[in-house]
């Protein structure tokens, strides 16, 4: 068990089962933890680093995927494992508790299994992604160390090819195997476009019939060869957009577990008018710059993934608002949204939605002009809904 001090308590990362968890004051000292500075005054700020951080491993892969957000290539940069190392540990002084390796494609390194101990030797929880190209029985065997690899499935057959622009289903279900045979805990990860919508149901149901335990669900976000025409292409249309919440409801009548990235959150709003419900299970909105940041390849830091990079800071910083740039920009405007933000009843959850997304449509202090809410409140003549 390790826990992290906030204003509000702590909190707790539980190893068995792999759970983060935030308790009140009087919870934490149950379980022997105290608060020091942070319990001792009003108005005390929280802790200076995500929960969570994104590191990319390498810049390297070969795969012709059309809407990489990195544009990664055969010759993409790939730090020394003992630069990586450091990194990890700076990051677990820093305070944050899991850490998503990616890529590039991170089966290009051979040091992944020894990358992965090494975080748990720090206290961290390491996770995977993976398209599962180069992927063994051999390689599979080695990634014990990780809480649970995901493995980028967007459909079958045909499916994952209208995603990513080639026939690739075929290998992440060869990759699925090879980590049910090992005992490796896994999932998949699947991108939601335009023309993938309507076979989400058939990829979750194969990738669970495979032994996946987990079925995340990532919106296309416009973000290396993922912008202009590319993200016009593929970005949900409104009717898929409000469909998402009945298709969550199907998903999650099947076996294992189903979740949504951060961006997905305000796609939810026409169903729900109760922040509390969101809150109960844990699914939050916008997290880049607060509970989430990333690390390039090159030690340069990002609010999330998809995000430009901030100026270098010193490797594994990762701060909240370091620099006083992106970061803080995305964290301001969760705090202060503009309308029909400000007035919506997700708010505190959502946060004005996907600023990446924001920011492609021209308006990066605006809302998220994909969610239904803001698309209603403009057509309404920019009345609150």
């Amino acid at each position: 068990m390790r826990a992290r001090p906030e204003p509000f308590g702590a909190w707790v990362r539980l190893d068995e089962p792999p759970l983060l968890i935030a308790v009140d004051r009087s919870l934490a000292r149950k379980l022997g933890f105290e608060g020091g500075a942070l319990w001792e005054g009003e108005g005390a700020e929280g802790h200076d680093a995500p929960l969570e951080a994104h590191v990319a491993v390498t810049e390297r892969c070969a795969l012709p995927c059309e809407g990489c957000y990195l544009d990664a290539s055969p010759e993409g940069a790939s730090p020394p494992t003992g630069v990586l190392v450091g990194r990890l540990r700076a990051l677990a002084e820093r305070g944050v508790f899991t850490v998503a390796f990616g890529g590039g494609e991170p089966l290009v390194r051979d040091d992944l299994g020894e990358l992965a101990r090494q975080a748990r030797s720090f206290g961290l929880s390491p996770v995977l992604t993976t398209s599962g190209a180069g992927m063994t029985a051999g390689r599979a065997a080695e990634l014990g160390a990780f809480d649970q690899v995901n493995v980028s499935y967007d459909g079958e057959g045909e499916g994952y090819r209208a995603v990513r622009g080639f026939a690739g289903a075929g290998m992440a279900e060869r990759a699925m195997g090879y980590l049910r045979e090992a005992g490796v805990r896994f999932g998949v990860n699947v991108v939601l476009t335009r023309r993938s919508f309507a076979g989400v149901e058939a990829a979750a149901g194969r990738a669970r019939e495979l032994g996946a335990a987990e079925v995340q669900l990532l919106r296309f976000k416009p973000a290396g060869r993922g912008v202009g025409a590319v993200y016009e292409a593929s970005r949900l249309d409104e009717a898929q957009a409000r469909a998402l919440y009945p298709l969550l409801g199907r998903l999650a009548e099947g076996p294992g577990a189903v979740r949504i990235d951060c961006a997905l959150v305000p796609f939810l709003s026409p169903h729900l008018d109760d922040a509390s419900a969101l809150e109960r299970f844990g699914v939050f909105g916008c997290e880049a710059g607060r509970h989430l940041g990333a690390l390039r390849a090159d030690g340069s830091e990002a609010p999330c993934s998809f995000a430009a990079p901030e100026p270098r800071v010193a490797p594994g910083r990762l701060a909240r608002g370091a620099g006083g740039g992106a970061a803080r920009r995305f964290r301001e405007h969760g705090d202060r949204p503009p309308e029909p933000c400000s007035s919506c009843a997700l708010r505190r959850v959502c946060r004005g939605g996907c600023r990446v997304v924001a920011a492609h449509a021209g308006e990066p202090a605006g809302p998220d002009p994909e969610c239904p809410r803001v698309l209603d409140f403009r057509r309404g003549g920019g009345r609150p809904a």
